[in-house]
């Protein structure tokens, strides 16, 4: 029987109200014939469903059954519906990185590291700083690394040479130089219609996985906001990360208005850069405009910063649920789906990058980045990347963070300083409870 601890309910409580009368797709409960959920994407239904075929095309006994997760305001009130109702699939291939610690230490989910050929796997795909990032504060792991979307920048190469900048910007005084340029190179009527660079200026805790979050890792060297239940990112790199988006919004080189309700920005000009990941690519090929040229960059860092660049990756892995009556089977259907074979196939179907230490060296993938170029640079970028914390209850943190970036990066009437102080208080405090 399942038991959902005090914290699932604490974190998740809001999200129960809402979803009280969804119904899930009955489990399955036959040992040879286990069901597998992927997201609803269509590139990963397609992934889902080759993978499925090709097991059970050489598995005369042992069936996977295969469905996307079903429709509902988000994968994550799905799976929380499905939890509470005891209805969750034996595999789910979509689960975001930060929910795992609460399902784990509820024990919703069944340890990896407890299965026959765990270890062997794991230690062939991962390398010791992502096994590390994916152990759970209990010492088990319940998640298996699966796929990252690096968040970098995107930027308009017409525009950077329209300014006759010799590189593109790399720094924050590169940045900020380049966007007080390109709004005085505007039309010059006194009304701004175009942006150097934009981002959501939502509250909503997860929007700063696209500005705050992978600027911090860069600034810091891919530092945490959260260590034994405390937040140290009350530290110059917040701190300034805040200044810098605060001085963009300041000058109006960012816009305060809601912008992504309109025309796509970035290929229609009206903004030179986002911050986004590679998703993008496949959406620019199909839409640019003719003569359109893009290109991407690591995160602005900080003017005096040495070293590699690390960025956030968002990540989404791969968990087994403690409803499945027969977890070997499910992880080795798992070791099968994130073979070297099956990776190169979720590159092709997907654009998206398998979490798999080396694969822009590894010689079985050349081929597919010497033809997807723009994809090499996200699988580069690989090499430095992080994920988020291990802490449940991550998502209160950056909904705390992101208030304090609203009142000050956004609307200007706190202080860097103080929002960052009053972000990491409030931290403390959360955790006392």
């Amino acid at each position: 029987m399942i038991i959902i601890s005090k914290i699932l309910f604490k974190v998740f409580i809001p999200v129960l109200l809402i979803i009280t009368t969804f119904g899930c797709t009955k489990n399955s409960k036959s040992e040879t014939d286990l069901l597998y959920w992927s997201s609803n994407l269509p590139e990963e239904i397609l992934f889902a469903k080759y993978i499925t075929t090709e097991w059970n095309e050489n598995k005369k006994t042992y069936h996977i059954k295969f469905q996307p997760v079903p429709e509902g305001q988000s994968s994550e009130e799905v799976i929380l519906a499905a939890v509470v109702g005891k209805t969750t699939p034996d595999i789910y291939s979509n689960m975001w990185q930060g929910d795992v610690e609460v399902y784990g230490l509820a024990g919703v989910l069944i340890p990896f590291d407890t299965l026959e050929g765990f270890w062997d796997f794991i230690n062939e795909r991962c390398d010791s700083t992502t096994i590390a990032e994916v152990t759970s504060s209990d010492g088990h792991i319940y998640q298996i690394p699966w796929k990252i979307n690096p968040i970098m920048m995107i930027y308009n190469q017409n525009i950077i040479k329209e300014l006759n900048l010799k590189e593109v910007p790399r720094t924050y005084s590169e940045f900020t130089s380049a966007a007080k340029q390109f709004q005085k190179d505007s039309d010059g009527d006194g009304y701004v219609d175009r942006w150097f660079g934009y981002s959501e200026v939502l509250v909503t805790w997860w929007q700063r996985f696209f500005d705050f979050y992978p600027l911090y890792l860069a600034a810091s060297g891919g530092a945490p906001l959260i260590e034994n239940n405390k937040a140290v990112f009350n530290n110059e790199y917040a701190v300034g990360v805040f200044k810098f988006l605060k001085n963009l919004y300041d000058n109006n080189y960012f816009s305060r208005e809601r912008l992504s309700t309109k025309q796509d920005i970035f290929l229609s000009g009206v903004v030179a850069t986002r911050f986004t990941g590679p998703w993008e690519i496949a959406h620019s090929e199909k839409f640019k405009p003719a003569g359109f040229e893009y290109g991407f960059q690591n995160m602005p860092v900080p003017d005096n910063y040495t070293g590699p660049v690390y960025t956030y990756c968002d990540p989404k892995n791969i968990v087994v649920f403690n409803t499945c009556i027969n977890p070997q089977l499910a992880f080795n259907f798992i070791k099968f789906a994130l073979s070297k074979k099956n990776d190169l196939k979720f590159l092709e179907l997907t654009n998206q990058l398998p979490r798999r230490k080396g694969i822009d060296e590894n010689p079985f993938y050349k081929e597919y980045f010497e033809n997807n170029l723009k994809m090499k640079i996200f699988a580069e970028q690989a090499k430095y990347v992080k994920g988020t914390d291990i802490n449940p209850k991550l998502k209160e943190v950056f909904d705390l963070i992101s208030q304090e970036y609203e009142a000050c990066v956004i609307y200007g009437v706190k202080t860097p300083e103080d929002a960052v102080r009053d972000a990491a208080e409030a931290v403390d405090l959360l955790f006392l409870d």
